[in-house]
């Protein structure tokens, strides 16, 4: 399975990457600024979305196609 950023380029297990639109958080007050940088990330079974922490968010699931590698 390959997982890819919005401009194609390949993800893997322990990368950085940057979030390229405003992401609100359900359930919580936290909003995810564009430009924020997510440090090793976590392949999920889907290709398009990925496990991260985030600021003050633990195990958030993140789409792909809102994030660039770094």
């Amino acid at each position: 399975m390959e997982v890819r950023d919005s401009n194609g380029a390949l993800l893997q297990e322990g990368d950085s990457v940057h979030v390229i639109k405003d992401l609100k958080v359900k359930g919580s007050s936290l909003t995810i600024k564009r430009g924020t940088l997510v440090k090793g990330i976590h392949l999920t079974d889907n290709e398009e979305e990925i496990e991260c922490r985030v600021e003050k968010a633990k195990g958030l699931v993140l789409k792909t196609c809102f994030l660039k590698k770094a």
